[in-house]
């Protein structure tokens, strides 16, 4: 019996061969796309009922305050449909968010050892909170950007709006700062799984921010400054906390070697 669970538990820890790390993707995704594909299906039927209302309430603001003729433009004929579709999409990307996710964390369970895998249902439990609480953050400051964008129009001119890249704007501004939000929580996996080092972290923060920036730069259209800095701050302060908990999680590793090593002494 012992050797039945000392053989079993050795294949439980045998590296995953590069064919069935591919197989094992292969399901994640394909789990992943349906989930999505269910989610964009409800995003459709939702987008009819009150969220293209909702992502039109800005514009409608600007107008209200100018007093002016600023609005959205559909400039072709299937820009209204390809644009719920889009909607569409981007809501199931978020709504089956709590999916996509556990798929990410159930591929990188493998690579971690029986006492690391205990924390790694705590970072799912703290990624789904956090992709939310990022999308309603970029949702909360949207208005606050539209207007902003908006004052530049001079005095008795009017903003019309092409639908296609006022959609691509706010998607991608909700989008990006609820992926900005779940970053740090897979830099501080893969440091409680020993792959990242807190050291690793301080010394890379250059780059960090260098290619923070350049995600900015791709979540925003129209790559004006401001918004990029409203998305770069939160994700550069993010980083940073990222590191205090992976540094604090070194120390504490650092520690407890120290003592194991100073008894087997």
């Amino acid at each position: 019996m012992s050797a039945v669970k000392d053989r079993g538990e050795k294949n439980r820890e045998k590296r995953m061969s590069l064919g069935a790390h591919l197989i094992e993707l292969r399901k994640r995704l394909f789990i992943s796309a349906i989930a999505i594909v269910v989610g964009g299906i409800v995003g459709w039927v939702l987008t009819d009922l009150f969220v293209w209302e909702a992502i039109q309430e800005p514009v409608y603001r600007v107008a209200e305050a100018r007093d002016d003729a600023t609005s959205i433009i559909f400039p072709t004929i299937s820009s209204a449909f390809d644009l719920r579709l889009q909607i569409a999409f981007t809501l199931g990307i978020v709504l089956s968010s709590p999916v996509w996710l556990y798929q990410i964390f159930a591929f990188l369970v493998p690579g971690l050892n029986t006492k690391e895998r205990k924390f790694t249902f705590a970072f799912f439990a703290t990624a789904i909170p956090l992709f939310f609480a990022g999308c309603a953050a970029g949702w909360f400051v949207l208005p606050n950007i539209v207007k902003l964008m908006t004052s530049f129009v001079p005095e008795g001119g009017a903003s019309l709006l092409t639908a296609k890249e006022y959609i691509d704007f706010v998607l991608k501004l909700v989008v990006a700062i609820g992926i900005a939000f779940v970053v740090p929580v897979f830099l501080v996996l893969l440091n409680f799984a020993g792959i990242l080092s807190a050291a690793a972290l301080i010394k890379s923060w250059r780059i960090a921010i260098l290619v923070i920036v350049l995600f900015t730069a791709i979540a925003t259209p129209s790559a004006d400054v401001v918004s990029m800095f409203m998305l770069a701050i939160p994700m550069v302060a993010l980083y940073f906390a990222a590191w205090g908990i992976a540094h604090l999680h070194d120390k504490r590793v650092e520690r407890r070697n120290r003592i194991e090593f100073g008894a087997a002494v």
